[in-house]
């Protein structure tokens, strides 16, 4: 059979933030996003890679599995860039029973055409869905694309009840607002398939890779979120998911 390659921007052993337990996370090179808080600028472009065949993904995770016994995560960039490398990874994973995990965006979905994401998702154990912005004019403004296709993705994930967790980064000033944060948890209460949700705080540890990059860093002068602030975004998005799960019973 012939290899399918990937364009791969690195690999990292003993992932602890990219799924349940500890993982081998694979980053892909490219994504069409241009998130202002984004900790891997490097990986925007789809060139300056190595190509990477799925056995030799397979091989590198062999090494380490020991200490990996979470499984594998693909993340990016944007890994649904990859679709046909993606699915025949997790594919190969499956069959040795190993868990594997989407960290996605997914801005590159169309309901009116699913073929492949189906294809993608009958080999993926979970998807952590990053909803950048729940009010599609400011999740333009955030990243330069529409969050329409990300919200019908959530949708479509719950109606085929793949397990999902949520990641939200809440940044001060643009996602740290009482009405953003209640219209998320409003949304996500319509949405049956959630195991967990991450609200991350943002930081800006990124800064000195932008600088050494030549990129300016859009969010320059903006502060990192603190715990406090974490909980209470938490707090609040959980409390409109509850109201809405209690009027629906």
């Amino acid at each position: 059979m012939e290899q399918i390659f990937g364009n791969i921007h690195s690999v990292e052993s003993c992932g602890t933030v990219d799924g349940p337990g500890i993982r081998f996370v694979v980053f892909t090179q490219g994504c069409p996003l241009r998130c202002q808080y984004c900790h891997n600028p490097d990986t925007w472009e789809f060139k300056d890679n190595t190509k990477m065949s799925v056995d030799e993904i397979m091989e590198q995770y062999e090494g380490v599995k020991e200490f990996c016994a979470g499984g594998i995560t693909v993340t990016g960039g944007e890994p649904m860039c990859q679709m046909e490398f993606v699915t025949e990874l997790f594919k190969k994973a499956q069959e040795k029973g190993i868990h594997t995990a989407l960290d996605t965006s997914g801005v590159l979905f169309n309901k009116n055409n699913t073929e492949k994401v189906d294809e993608l998702l009958k080999y993926t154990s979970l998807v952590l869905l990053d909803i950048k912005h729940i009010d599609d004019e400011e999740h333009k403004k955030l990243t330069k694309h529409s969050n329409k296709n990300i919200l019908e993705f959530a949708q479509y994930l719950s109606d085929i009840k793949k397990p999902m967790w949520v990641r939200h980064v809440v940044v001060p000033g643009i996602t740290f607002k009482e009405e953003y944060l209640t219209r998320l948890g409003q949304f996500l209460a319509g949405l049956h398939n959630i195991a967990a949700l991450d609200v991350l705080p943002y930081h800006d540890m990124a800064v000195p890779k932008y600088e050494n990059l030549g990129i300016e860093y859009p969010l320059k002068g903006v502060p990192p979120l603190t715990h406090e602030q974490a909980l209470e975004a938490r707090n609040i998005i959980m409390k409109a998911y509850k109201e809405i799960r209690e009027k629906n019973k």
